[in-house]
């Protein structure tokens, strides 16, 4: 009898894992680039490793606290492998293959958890934001060091946005969920890396960037005032920081009088979502309207999204930023309309030889390098900047800066 109820009774002994704290912040940032750092409550995180709330803040005194770690972890992963593969007794591009490879590789396997930094450092505190940034700034300077010696002529400034455009590159696969095997995706990003790498940018514009002129005259709709200055104060600030009240001030009018023209604050941003998605969609239209081949009609969208994003870089940011925050139902009409629009530049960058599959990677990764590289120049709107971003989406879009 004793026996039995030692049998009956004995358990395993459930032993906490000593890389818990790490599995807590991989799950966070799977969350926060999934649903943004707003929308995601510590117990969920909690659940997904397994744990209840109260044993989280054991190892995170708050979500502030975790969202700082999230953003520590996904820097110091691609650090960590850019110097683990750095030799620097190998000749320049053994090692500019080597760095890329070891971030591709290490990319593919945390892709979830990518899309994480360009986004909720927003969230950030200036202190741990300029923390967090000088472990980007290393992660540049990683692949900037023998790229100076592959190309020792190239000015400092443009090592410094080829090798923001690599990494672009690499993270741009966190934006979608389109599918190929690791080994076929790690060899495209490589060939995308080169590509950026070893383009030939035309000469960057001389003298400081002009001040951004005002934004012109306000509108006499007051629906259209709303949402003018929705889409400024989302895209400077994320939707959850911004009240109805604040957008309705400065619109001219009192908070009470915007729920004339929208029902909620999700309404506002489904509606900026809707206007940057007939643009995009218009730049695509116009320039199959223009074009007399393929390769013609996608290098004119990829000029026209670049004028786009840099004449309305709070739209475009909104665009990419601000989509888990959309009601469900808008959620799915967008992201179909977003597809929509990507397989239509895609099937013209498929005609000049990419495979389909390929084809989407590769509009996938022009439309990151607007965005990031836009944001490095402070999305400067002079017509020289704006042909540098070109020339770096048509080397991902054919493999050539040529144009």
């Amino acid at each position: 009898m004793v026996a039995s109820m030692a049998a009956g009774s004995v358990t395993a002994v459930q032993r906490r894992p000593k890389d818990r704290k790490a599995h807590i912040v991989r799950a966070a940032a799977r969350a926060f680039s999934d649903r943004g750092y707003h929308a995601v409550g510590v117990d969920e995180i909690a659940a997904e490793v397994g744990i209840s709330g109260p044993a989280l803040y054991r190892h995170f005194a708050n979500k502030y606290a975790l969202l700082v770690a999230t953003a520590q972890y996904t820097a110091g992963v691609l650090v960590t492998a850019a110097r683990s593969a750095d030799d620097a007794s190998r000749p320049a591009p053994e090692r500019l293959r080597a760095i890329t490879a070891a971030l591709i590789d290490t990319t593919i396997g945390t892709r979830r958890e990518g899309a994480f930094y360009r986004w909720e450092r927003r969230y950030l505190q200036l202190p741990d934001r300029k923390d967090i940034r000088a472990g980007y700034d290393a992660l540049n300077a990683a692949i900037a060091e023998p790229l100076a010696v592959l190309r020792p002529g190239l000015p400092e400034a443009d090592r410094a946005i080829l090798a923001a455009a690599a990494l672009s590159v690499i993270g741009s696969i966190s934006a979608h969920r389109t599918r190929l095997p690791a080994a076929a995706l790690a060899d495209l990003l490589g060939d995308l890396c080169w590509a950026v790498l070893t383009v030939e940018l035309p000469p960057a514009p001389s003298g400081p960037a002009p001040r951004r002129p005002e934004r012109g005259l306000p509108s006499t709709s007051k629906r259209e005032r709303l949402l003018a200055e929705a889409i400024r104060m989302f895209g400077q600030r994320g939707f959850y920081e911004v009240s109805i009240d604040e957008i309705a001030s400065a619109a001219g009018l009192n908070g009470s009088s915007a729920y004339r023209y929208y029902p909620s604050k999700a309404a506002l941003l489904a509606v900026a979502f809707h206007r940057a998605s007939a643009r995009v969609l218009m730049a695509i239209t116009d320039s199959l309207a223009e074009s007399t081949s393929p390769r013609q009609a996608a290098l004119r969208i990829a000029e026209r999204y670049t004028a786009l994003a840099f004449a309305a870089p709070e739209l475009i940011n909104i665009y990419f930023a601000e989509f888990a925050n959309l009601p469900e139902p808008d959620r799915v009409e967008l992201r179909g309309l977003q597809r929509q629009n990507v397989d239509e530049w895609a099937h013209l960058v498929s005609q000049v030889g990419a495979g389909d599959i390929e084809a989407v990677f590769r509009v996938h990764a022009a439309l990151a390098l607007v965005v990031d590289i836009g944001r490095l120049v402070n999305f400067d709107d002079r017509d020289e900047q704006r042909s540098r971003i070109h020339a770096l989406m048509a080397a991902v879009l054919f493999g050539t800066g040529d144009r």
